[in-house]
Protein backbone atom coordinates (compact mmCIF):
# COMPACT_ATOMS: atom_id res chain seq x y z
CA UNK A 1 0.00 0.00 0.00
CA UNK A 2 1.64 3.05 -1.03
CA UNK A 3 1.80 6.06 1.66
CA UNK A 4 0.38 9.83 0.81
CA UNK A 5 3.49 12.24 0.10
CA UNK A 6 3.75 14.58 2.85
CA UNK A 7 3.80 17.89 1.82
CA UNK A 8 5.52 20.20 4.00
CA UNK A 9 6.20 23.11 1.96
CA UNK A 10 4.32 25.58 0.35
CA UNK A 11 3.80 25.06 -3.57
CA UNK A 12 6.74 27.04 -5.29
CA UNK A 13 9.26 26.92 -2.39
CA UNK A 14 12.85 25.95 -3.65
CA UNK A 15 14.65 22.77 -1.92
CA UNK A 16 18.18 22.41 -2.73
CA UNK A 17 20.22 19.97 0.01
CA UNK A 18 23.20 17.33 -0.29
CA UNK A 19 26.41 17.12 -1.83
CA UNK A 20 25.20 19.04 -4.98
CA UNK A 21 24.22 21.94 -2.78
CA UNK A 22 27.63 22.69 -1.07
CA UNK A 23 29.33 21.83 -4.25
CA UNK A 24 27.25 24.88 -5.03
CA UNK A 25 27.45 27.10 -2.52
CA UNK A 26 31.29 26.87 -3.20
CA UNK A 27 31.60 27.71 -6.47
CA UNK A 28 29.21 30.71 -5.65
CA UNK A 29 31.70 31.56 -3.46
CA UNK A 30 34.49 31.35 -6.06
CA UNK A 31 32.49 33.49 -8.03
CA UNK A 32 32.58 36.36 -5.88
CA UNK A 33 36.52 36.15 -4.89
CA UNK A 34 36.74 35.65 -9.09
CA UNK A 35 35.21 39.50 -8.96
CA UNK A 36 37.62 40.96 -6.99
CA UNK A 37 40.76 38.80 -7.40
CA UNK A 38 42.60 41.02 -10.09
CA UNK A 39 42.16 44.34 -7.71
CA UNK A 40 44.81 42.85 -5.31
CA UNK A 41 48.07 44.04 -5.28
CA UNK A 42 50.33 47.11 -6.25
CA UNK A 43 49.25 46.27 -9.81
CA UNK A 44 45.61 44.90 -9.01
CA UNK A 45 43.39 46.52 -11.40
CA UNK A 46 40.15 48.52 -10.84
CA UNK A 47 36.62 47.99 -11.00
CA UNK A 48 33.95 50.64 -12.21
CA UNK A 49 30.61 49.98 -10.92
CA UNK A 50 27.09 51.52 -11.83
CA UNK A 51 24.07 51.34 -9.07
CA UNK A 52 21.06 51.73 -10.24
CA UNK A 53 20.52 55.56 -9.67
CA UNK A 54 23.60 55.62 -12.32
CA UNK A 55 26.16 56.83 -9.95
CA UNK A 56 29.78 55.24 -10.92
CA UNK A 57 32.09 54.09 -8.74
CA UNK A 58 35.94 53.28 -9.36
CA UNK A 59 37.78 51.50 -7.14
CA UNK A 60 39.88 48.23 -6.05
CA UNK A 61 39.23 48.27 -2.85
CA UNK A 62 37.70 44.58 -2.01
CA UNK A 63 34.99 45.92 0.51
CA UNK A 64 33.62 49.10 -1.49
CA UNK A 65 33.18 46.93 -4.58
CA UNK A 66 31.19 43.74 -2.79
CA UNK A 67 29.03 46.00 -1.11
CA UNK A 68 28.14 47.57 -4.45
CA UNK A 69 27.73 44.47 -6.13
CA UNK A 70 23.86 43.28 -5.98
CA UNK A 71 24.65 39.33 -4.46
CA UNK A 72 21.71 37.71 -3.99
CA UNK A 73 22.85 34.03 -3.93
CA UNK A 74 22.92 33.43 -0.08
CA UNK A 75 25.63 31.67 0.80
CA UNK A 76 28.07 33.92 -1.01
CA UNK A 77 26.81 36.33 1.30
CA UNK A 78 28.75 35.03 3.73
CA UNK A 79 32.24 36.72 1.51
CA UNK A 80 30.65 40.13 1.29
CA UNK A 81 30.25 39.51 4.96
CA UNK A 82 33.83 38.54 6.05
CA UNK A 83 34.89 41.32 3.56
CA UNK A 84 32.85 44.09 5.29
CA UNK A 85 34.40 42.33 9.19
CA UNK A 86 37.79 43.04 7.97
CA UNK A 87 37.38 46.59 6.67
CA UNK A 88 35.91 47.66 10.19
CA UNK A 89 38.27 45.39 11.99
CA UNK A 90 41.54 46.57 10.50
CA UNK A 91 40.72 48.33 7.34
CA UNK A 92 43.00 46.53 5.02
CA UNK A 93 42.80 43.15 3.48
CA UNK A 94 39.34 43.00 2.17
CA UNK A 95 40.70 41.25 -0.90
CA UNK A 96 43.27 39.11 0.81
CA UNK A 97 40.61 37.45 3.03
CA UNK A 98 37.71 36.88 0.43
CA UNK A 99 40.59 35.52 -1.59
CA UNK A 100 42.01 33.37 1.14
CA UNK A 101 38.70 31.68 1.74
CA UNK A 102 37.39 31.33 -1.78
CA UNK A 103 40.76 29.03 -2.17
CA UNK A 104 40.37 27.46 1.09
CA UNK A 105 37.04 26.18 -0.25
CA UNK A 106 38.37 25.61 -3.56
CA UNK A 107 41.04 23.11 -1.79
CA UNK A 108 38.04 21.40 0.00
CA UNK A 109 35.65 20.72 -3.12
CA UNK A 110 37.32 17.37 -4.21
CA UNK A 111 37.03 15.73 -0.71
CA UNK A 112 33.49 17.07 -0.47
CA UNK A 113 33.00 15.51 -4.28
CA UNK A 114 34.63 12.53 -3.06
CA UNK A 115 31.83 11.82 -0.37
CA UNK A 116 34.18 12.61 2.77
CA UNK A 117 31.77 14.26 5.79
CA UNK A 118 31.72 18.28 5.90
CA UNK A 119 32.43 17.96 9.64
CA UNK A 120 35.78 16.17 9.09
CA UNK A 121 36.75 18.63 6.82
CA UNK A 122 35.93 21.71 9.72
CA UNK A 123 37.12 20.11 12.19
CA UNK A 124 40.26 19.64 10.77
CA UNK A 125 41.02 23.18 9.18
CA UNK A 126 39.93 24.69 12.85
CA UNK A 127 42.78 22.86 13.94
CA UNK A 128 44.96 23.95 11.45
CA UNK A 129 43.81 27.42 11.79
CA UNK A 130 44.78 27.30 15.67
CA UNK A 131 48.35 26.25 14.72
CA UNK A 132 48.93 28.99 11.96
CA UNK A 133 47.81 31.51 14.37
CA UNK A 134 50.36 30.36 16.86
CA UNK A 135 53.12 29.89 14.06
CA UNK A 136 52.08 33.68 13.21
CA UNK A 137 52.67 35.00 16.52
CA UNK A 138 56.31 33.49 16.71
CA UNK A 139 57.22 34.95 13.24
CA UNK A 140 55.82 38.72 14.45
CA UNK A 141 58.60 40.84 15.12
CA UNK A 142 57.93 43.45 17.66
CA UNK A 143 58.96 46.93 17.37
CA UNK A 144 60.37 49.45 20.05
CA UNK A 145 61.03 52.83 20.54
CA UNK A 146 59.81 55.97 19.27
CA UNK A 147 61.93 56.68 16.24
CA UNK A 148 61.31 53.17 15.50
CA UNK A 149 57.37 53.04 15.92
CA UNK A 150 56.96 56.24 13.60
CA UNK A 151 59.40 54.18 10.96
CA UNK A 152 57.20 51.07 11.16
CA UNK A 153 53.81 53.06 11.19
CA UNK A 154 55.17 54.86 7.91
CA UNK A 155 55.68 52.39 6.49
CA UNK A 156 53.01 50.11 7.08
CA UNK A 157 50.66 52.83 5.74
CA UNK A 158 53.30 52.61 2.43
CA UNK A 159 52.56 48.85 2.05
CA UNK A 160 48.61 49.77 2.33
CA UNK A 161 48.67 52.60 -0.02
CA UNK A 162 51.08 50.76 -2.76
CA UNK A 163 48.22 48.91 -3.78
CA UNK A 164 45.97 52.03 -4.10
CA UNK A 165 45.22 54.45 -7.22
CA UNK A 166 47.65 57.01 -5.01
CA UNK A 167 49.98 54.34 -5.33
CA UNK A 168 52.35 57.05 -6.82
CA UNK A 169 52.50 59.33 -3.65
CA UNK A 170 52.39 56.67 -1.18
CA UNK A 171 55.35 57.95 0.69
CA UNK A 172 53.60 61.77 0.75
CA UNK A 173 50.43 60.36 2.12
CA UNK A 174 52.22 57.37 4.45
CA UNK A 175 54.05 60.97 6.40
CA UNK A 176 50.77 62.92 6.23
CA UNK A 177 48.55 59.74 7.81
CA UNK A 178 50.92 59.16 10.57
CA UNK A 179 51.18 63.00 12.10
CA UNK A 180 47.27 62.69 11.27
CA UNK A 181 47.33 59.51 14.03
CA UNK A 182 50.05 60.90 16.17
CA UNK A 183 47.70 63.92 16.64
CA UNK A 184 45.01 62.08 18.40
CA UNK A 185 44.92 61.30 22.13
CA UNK A 186 45.49 57.45 23.66
CA UNK A 187 41.49 56.36 22.26
CA UNK A 188 42.38 57.16 18.86
CA UNK A 189 39.05 57.75 17.63
CA UNK A 190 38.62 57.78 13.92
CA UNK A 191 36.12 60.37 14.27
CA UNK A 192 38.40 63.07 14.85
CA UNK A 193 40.18 62.76 11.75
CA UNK A 194 38.08 64.93 9.33
CA UNK A 195 38.47 64.44 5.81
CA UNK A 196 37.59 67.32 3.09
CA UNK A 197 37.60 67.14 -0.53
CA UNK A 198 38.30 69.86 -2.84
CA UNK A 199 37.88 69.35 -6.39
CA UNK A 200 40.77 71.20 -8.45
CA UNK A 201 44.67 71.08 -8.41
CA UNK A 202 46.53 68.04 -7.93
CA UNK A 203 47.33 65.65 -5.33
CA UNK A 204 50.54 66.64 -3.87
CA UNK A 205 48.62 70.23 -3.05
CA UNK A 206 46.85 67.93 0.02
CA UNK A 207 47.41 69.01 3.01
CA UNK A 208 47.65 68.23 6.90
CA UNK A 209 45.79 70.87 9.26
CA UNK A 210 46.51 69.94 12.34
CA UNK A 211 43.21 71.78 13.96
CA UNK A 212 40.11 71.76 12.41
CA UNK A 213 39.16 73.24 8.80
CA UNK A 214 35.63 73.12 7.10
CA UNK A 215 33.92 75.02 4.43
CA UNK A 216 32.79 78.38 4.83
CA UNK A 217 29.01 78.04 5.88
CA UNK A 218 26.00 79.66 4.42
CA UNK A 219 26.29 83.65 5.43
CA UNK A 220 24.09 86.54 5.02
CA UNK A 221 24.35 90.76 4.37
CA UNK A 222 26.98 91.90 6.95
CA UNK A 223 29.51 88.39 6.95
CA UNK A 224 31.99 90.27 4.28
CA UNK A 225 32.49 92.73 6.37
CA UNK A 226 33.66 90.50 9.71
CA UNK A 227 36.92 89.96 10.38
CA UNK A 228 38.54 86.69 8.48
CA UNK A 229 41.93 86.34 10.59
CA UNK A 230 42.40 86.39 14.03
CA UNK A 231 45.40 85.29 16.67
CA UNK A 232 44.38 84.24 20.04
CA UNK A 233 41.23 82.69 19.47
CA UNK A 234 38.43 82.07 21.76
CA UNK A 235 35.54 80.66 20.14
CA UNK A 236 32.01 79.82 21.32
CA UNK A 237 30.17 76.63 20.24
CA UNK A 238 26.70 76.77 20.47
CA UNK A 239 23.67 74.87 19.42
CA UNK A 240 21.22 78.21 19.52
CA UNK A 241 19.47 80.01 16.62
CA UNK A 242 20.51 83.52 16.58
CA UNK A 243 17.60 85.18 14.57
CA UNK A 244 14.12 86.61 15.13
CA UNK A 245 11.36 84.03 14.99
CA UNK A 246 8.36 83.79 12.42
CA UNK A 247 5.01 84.10 13.69
CA UNK A 248 3.03 80.70 13.79
CA UNK A 249 0.31 80.73 10.67
CA UNK A 250 -2.44 80.20 13.01
CA UNK A 251 -1.35 82.95 15.82
CA UNK A 252 -3.84 85.11 17.25
CA UNK A 253 -2.89 88.50 19.31
CA UNK A 254 -5.18 90.95 20.93
CA UNK A 255 -4.07 94.19 21.07
CA UNK A 256 -5.82 97.38 22.38
CA UNK A 257 -3.15 99.95 21.40
CA UNK A 258 0.02 100.66 19.43
CA UNK A 259 2.18 100.79 22.47
CA UNK A 260 1.11 97.45 23.73
CA UNK A 261 2.13 96.09 19.89
CA UNK A 262 5.50 98.05 19.87
CA UNK A 263 6.07 96.69 23.31
CA UNK A 264 5.57 92.85 21.83
CA UNK A 265 7.88 93.72 18.93
CA UNK A 266 10.46 95.72 21.40
CA UNK A 267 9.89 92.29 23.52
CA UNK A 268 11.00 90.09 20.44
CA UNK A 269 14.47 92.08 19.56
CA UNK A 270 15.41 92.53 23.30
CA UNK A 271 15.69 88.99 23.81
CA UNK A 272 18.05 88.35 21.34
CA UNK A 273 20.06 91.69 21.65
CA UNK A 274 20.24 89.97 25.27
CA UNK A 275 21.89 86.80 23.79
CA UNK A 276 24.33 88.62 21.46
CA UNK A 277 25.26 90.71 24.11
CA UNK A 278 26.14 88.09 27.00
CA UNK A 279 28.04 86.34 23.98
CA UNK A 280 30.16 89.22 23.61
CA UNK A 281 30.73 89.67 27.29
CA UNK A 282 32.13 86.37 27.17
CA UNK A 283 35.04 87.45 25.68
CA UNK A 284 34.10 85.52 22.30
CA UNK A 285 35.84 86.59 18.84
CA UNK A 286 34.55 83.49 16.82
CA UNK A 287 30.55 82.16 17.10
CA UNK A 288 29.65 79.23 15.48
CA UNK A 289 26.52 77.64 16.01
CA UNK A 290 24.70 74.24 14.64
CA UNK A 291 21.68 75.94 14.23
CA UNK A 292 20.82 79.28 11.88
CA UNK A 293 22.81 82.55 12.98
CA UNK A 294 20.67 85.49 10.87
CA UNK A 295 21.23 88.43 9.41
CA UNK A 296 20.66 90.84 12.47
CA UNK A 297 22.84 88.71 14.48
CA UNK A 298 25.95 88.48 11.76
CA UNK A 299 25.19 92.44 11.33
CA UNK A 300 25.22 92.84 15.24
CA UNK A 301 28.08 90.60 15.49
CA UNK A 302 30.09 92.46 12.29
CA UNK A 303 30.07 95.56 13.80
CA UNK A 304 31.80 94.48 16.47
CA UNK A 305 34.50 92.92 14.98
CA UNK A 306 33.62 89.17 15.28
CA UNK A 307 33.03 86.28 13.22
CA UNK A 308 30.20 84.21 13.08
CA UNK A 309 28.93 80.97 10.97
CA UNK A 310 25.95 79.40 11.57
CA UNK A 311 24.57 75.70 10.28
CA UNK A 312 27.66 74.06 11.23
CA UNK A 313 28.05 70.17 10.91
CA UNK A 314 28.01 68.36 13.88
CA UNK A 315 30.76 66.42 13.58
CA UNK A 316 33.07 69.60 12.70
CA UNK A 317 31.54 71.00 16.15
CA UNK A 318 32.66 68.08 17.49
CA UNK A 319 36.19 67.77 16.09
CA UNK A 320 36.51 71.71 17.18
CA UNK A 321 35.58 70.85 20.56
CA UNK A 322 38.50 67.87 20.92
CA UNK A 323 40.97 70.57 19.00
CA UNK A 324 40.22 73.70 21.11
CA UNK A 325 38.07 72.72 24.44
CA UNK A 326 35.23 74.23 25.36
CA UNK A 327 31.99 72.81 25.33
CA UNK A 328 28.50 73.12 22.95
CA UNK A 329 25.94 75.50 24.66
CA UNK A 330 22.22 75.43 24.31
CA UNK A 331 21.66 78.39 27.00
CA UNK A 332 24.40 81.89 26.90
CA UNK A 333 22.69 82.25 30.05
CA UNK A 334 26.10 80.96 31.90
CA UNK A 335 28.23 81.67 29.28
CA UNK A 336 32.10 82.96 30.62
CA UNK A 337 35.58 82.16 29.53
CA UNK A 338 35.71 78.84 31.16
CA UNK A 339 33.46 76.88 28.42
CA UNK A 340 35.32 78.82 25.37
CA UNK A 341 37.18 76.88 23.09
CA UNK A 342 40.72 78.23 22.67
CA UNK A 343 43.11 77.72 19.54
CA UNK A 344 46.32 80.32 18.15
CA UNK A 345 44.93 81.31 15.26
CA UNK A 346 42.22 81.40 12.64
CA UNK A 347 41.67 82.59 9.15
CA UNK A 348 39.84 82.02 5.83
CA UNK A 349 40.95 80.99 2.90
CA UNK A 350 39.98 79.77 -0.29
CA UNK A 351 40.85 76.81 -1.60
CA UNK A 352 40.20 75.44 -4.92
CA UNK A 353 36.36 77.22 -6.09
CA UNK A 354 35.32 76.84 -2.12
CA UNK A 355 36.34 79.45 1.08
CA UNK A 356 37.44 77.30 3.83
CA UNK A 357 37.29 78.29 8.01
CA UNK A 358 41.00 77.14 9.32
CA UNK A 359 41.29 76.78 13.38
CA UNK A 360 44.98 76.35 14.28
CA UNK A 361 47.75 76.14 17.10
CA UNK A 362 44.69 74.40 18.87
CA UNK A 363 45.32 74.40 22.65
CA UNK A 364 44.27 70.75 22.72
CA UNK A 365 45.00 69.75 19.75
CA UNK A 366 43.50 66.33 19.66
CA UNK A 367 41.68 66.74 16.24
CA UNK A 368 43.62 67.11 12.77
CA UNK A 369 41.62 67.72 8.71
CA UNK A 370 42.76 66.04 6.24
CA UNK A 371 42.23 68.47 2.78
CA UNK A 372 42.43 66.30 -0.21
CA UNK A 373 42.75 67.65 -3.81
CA UNK A 374 42.29 65.96 -7.05
CA UNK A 375 40.88 66.52 -10.20
CA UNK A 376 37.75 64.29 -11.07
CA UNK A 377 35.41 63.27 -8.81
CA UNK A 378 35.50 59.51 -8.30
CA UNK A 379 39.29 60.33 -8.49
CA UNK A 380 38.90 62.13 -4.96
CA UNK A 381 36.03 59.77 -3.39
CA UNK A 382 38.78 56.52 -3.98
CA UNK A 383 41.95 58.77 -2.18
CA UNK A 384 39.57 59.07 0.31
CA UNK A 385 38.63 55.61 0.86
CA UNK A 386 42.65 54.71 0.49
CA UNK A 387 43.58 56.79 2.88
CA UNK A 388 40.44 55.11 5.46
CA UNK A 389 42.38 51.77 4.66
CA UNK A 390 45.68 53.40 5.50
CA UNK A 391 44.78 55.27 8.85
CA UNK A 392 43.03 51.99 10.24
CA UNK A 393 45.94 50.29 9.55
CA UNK A 394 48.08 52.84 11.40
CA UNK A 395 45.80 53.16 14.01
CA UNK A 396 45.96 49.33 14.73
CA UNK A 397 50.06 49.00 14.24
CA UNK A 398 50.21 51.80 16.95
CA UNK A 399 48.26 49.76 19.47
CA UNK A 400 49.64 46.34 18.24
CA UNK A 401 53.18 47.24 17.33
CA UNK A 402 54.37 43.82 15.83
CA UNK A 403 54.63 43.25 12.31
CA UNK A 404 55.24 40.88 9.45
CA UNK A 405 56.95 40.67 6.09
CA UNK A 406 54.75 41.15 3.13
CA UNK A 407 54.35 40.78 -0.25
CA UNK A 408 53.68 36.91 -0.02
CA UNK A 409 56.20 36.41 2.05
CA UNK A 410 54.26 34.96 5.39
CA UNK A 411 51.95 33.39 3.26
CA UNK A 412 54.48 31.12 2.34
CA UNK A 413 56.56 30.59 5.49
CA UNK A 414 52.75 29.69 7.02
CA UNK A 415 52.55 27.24 4.80
CA UNK A 416 55.55 25.46 4.96
CA UNK A 417 54.83 25.57 8.57
CA UNK A 418 51.71 23.61 7.93
CA UNK A 419 52.79 21.45 5.28
CA UNK A 420 56.02 20.12 7.27
CA UNK A 421 53.22 19.82 10.72
CA UNK A 422 50.89 18.04 8.33
CA UNK A 423 53.98 15.04 7.55
CA UNK A 424 53.61 14.08 11.06
CA UNK A 425 50.00 13.94 11.16
CA UNK A 426 48.18 10.60 10.35
CA UNK A 427 45.56 9.57 8.68
CA UNK A 428 43.29 11.24 6.04
CA UNK A 429 43.32 14.60 8.74
CA UNK A 430 46.70 15.02 6.57
CA UNK A 431 45.71 15.42 3.66
CA UNK A 432 42.94 17.91 4.62
CA UNK A 433 45.94 20.09 6.10
CA UNK A 434 47.83 20.22 3.37
CA UNK A 435 44.89 21.68 1.70
CA UNK A 436 45.06 24.13 3.93
CA UNK A 437 48.39 24.78 3.76
CA UNK A 438 48.07 24.48 -0.35
CA UNK A 439 45.52 27.67 -0.12
CA UNK A 440 47.75 29.98 1.61
CA UNK A 441 49.81 30.00 -1.57
CA UNK A 442 47.04 31.93 -3.32
CA UNK A 443 48.07 35.00 -2.15
CA UNK A 444 51.54 35.23 -3.98
CA UNK A 445 50.34 33.38 -6.75
CA UNK A 446 47.37 36.17 -7.71
CA UNK A 447 50.12 38.87 -6.68
CA UNK A 448 52.46 37.33 -9.64
CA UNK A 449 49.25 36.96 -12.10
CA UNK A 450 48.13 41.08 -11.52
CA UNK A 451 51.60 41.78 -11.99
CA UNK A 452 52.30 39.91 -15.24
CA UNK A 453 54.99 37.58 -13.86
CA UNK A 454 55.08 33.41 -14.67
CA UNK A 455 53.40 32.65 -11.06
CA UNK A 456 54.75 28.72 -11.66
CA UNK A 457 58.42 29.98 -11.74
CA UNK A 458 58.05 32.52 -9.00
CA UNK A 459 56.33 30.32 -6.93
CA UNK A 460 59.07 27.77 -7.11
CA UNK A 461 61.06 30.09 -6.77
CA UNK A 462 59.76 31.37 -2.99
CA UNK A 463 59.15 27.44 -1.92
CA UNK A 464 63.33 27.00 -2.92
CA UNK A 465 63.84 29.96 -0.90
CA UNK A 466 62.17 28.99 2.27
CA UNK A 467 63.01 25.63 2.59
CA UNK A 468 66.78 27.14 2.78
CA UNK A 469 65.44 28.77 5.44
CA UNK A 470 64.48 32.48 4.54
CA UNK A 471 61.26 32.94 5.89
CA UNK A 472 60.75 36.46 5.02
CA UNK A 473 61.44 35.94 0.96
CA UNK A 474 58.69 37.30 -0.81
CA UNK A 475 57.94 39.18 -4.24
CA UNK A 476 59.48 42.17 -5.39
CA UNK A 477 56.81 43.65 -7.62
CA UNK A 478 58.98 46.26 -8.48
CA UNK A 479 62.06 44.45 -9.53
CA UNK A 480 59.59 41.40 -10.77
CA UNK A 481 62.17 38.90 -8.39
CA UNK A 482 62.07 37.19 -5.15
CA UNK A 483 63.70 39.24 -2.77
CA UNK A 484 63.69 39.77 1.32
CA UNK A 485 60.74 41.52 1.84
CA UNK A 486 61.57 42.84 5.65
CA UNK A 487 64.86 44.52 4.55
CA UNK A 488 62.75 46.03 1.28
CA UNK A 489 60.11 47.03 4.17
CA UNK A 490 57.12 46.03 2.98
CA UNK A 491 55.72 46.19 6.35
CA UNK A 492 52.24 44.69 7.38
CA UNK A 493 50.62 44.78 10.64
CA UNK A 494 50.22 41.34 11.70
CA UNK A 495 46.80 42.05 13.10
CA UNK A 496 45.42 42.31 9.70
CA UNK A 497 47.49 39.04 8.75
CA UNK A 498 45.38 37.14 11.85
CA UNK A 499 41.89 39.26 11.34
CA UNK A 500 42.09 37.79 7.90
CA UNK A 501 43.48 34.12 8.41
CA UNK A 502 40.34 33.83 11.47
CA UNK A 503 38.02 35.50 9.11
CA UNK A 504 38.52 33.15 5.77
CA UNK A 505 38.63 29.77 7.70
CA UNK A 506 35.36 30.58 9.94
CA UNK A 507 33.82 31.85 6.70
CA UNK A 508 35.31 28.09 4.93
CA UNK A 509 33.50 26.20 7.68
CA UNK A 510 30.55 28.10 7.81
CA UNK A 511 29.64 27.38 3.82
CA UNK A 512 31.16 23.96 4.28
CA UNK A 513 28.48 23.30 7.49
CA UNK A 514 25.44 24.17 5.64
CA UNK A 515 23.99 21.46 3.51
CA UNK A 516 20.54 22.53 3.12
CA UNK A 517 18.72 26.25 1.46
CA UNK A 518 14.71 26.67 1.70
CA UNK A 519 13.49 29.62 -0.25
CA UNK A 520 10.21 30.41 0.39
CA UNK A 521 8.15 31.51 -2.90
CA UNK A 522 7.41 35.67 -3.06
CA UNK A 523 3.82 36.96 -3.62
CA UNK A 524 2.99 39.35 -6.25
CA UNK A 525 4.04 42.33 -3.93
CA UNK A 526 7.47 41.11 -3.02
CA UNK A 527 6.54 39.88 0.38
CA UNK A 528 6.95 36.13 1.27
CA UNK A 529 3.48 33.90 1.48
CA UNK A 530 2.65 33.03 5.26
CA UNK A 531 4.07 29.69 5.92
CA UNK A 532 6.96 28.13 6.94
CA UNK A 533 9.91 30.64 7.39
CA UNK A 534 13.00 29.81 4.67
CA UNK A 535 16.43 28.53 6.12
Amino acid sequence: MMRPPIILLKDGTENKQGKGQIISNINACMVVADSVRTTLGPHGLDKLIVDSKGATTISNDGATILRLLDIVFPAASTMVDIARSQDAEVGDGTTSVVVLAAEILKQMKPFIEDGVHPQLLIRAIGKACEKTLKELEGLEIKISGESELRDMLVKCAATTLSSKLVSQERQFFANMIVDAVNTLDAHLPLNMIGIKKVNGGNLNESRLIKGVAFQKAFSYAGFEMQPKKYTGVKVALLNIELELKAEKDNAEMRLTNVSDFQAVVDAEWNILYDKLQKIHDSGANVVLSKLPIGDVATQWFADRDMFCAGRIPQDDLERLMAACGGSVLTTVSQIEDSVLGKCGKFYEQQVGSERYNFFEECSKAQACTLLLRGGAEQFIAETERSLHDAIMIVRRAKKNDSIVAGGGAIEMELSRLIRDHAKGIEGKDQAFWMAYAQAFEMIPRQLCQNAGLDALDVLNKLRHRHAQGEKWAGIDIHREAVGDNLAACVWEPSLVKRNAITAATEAACLVLSIDQTVKNPRTASGGQMPGLPGM
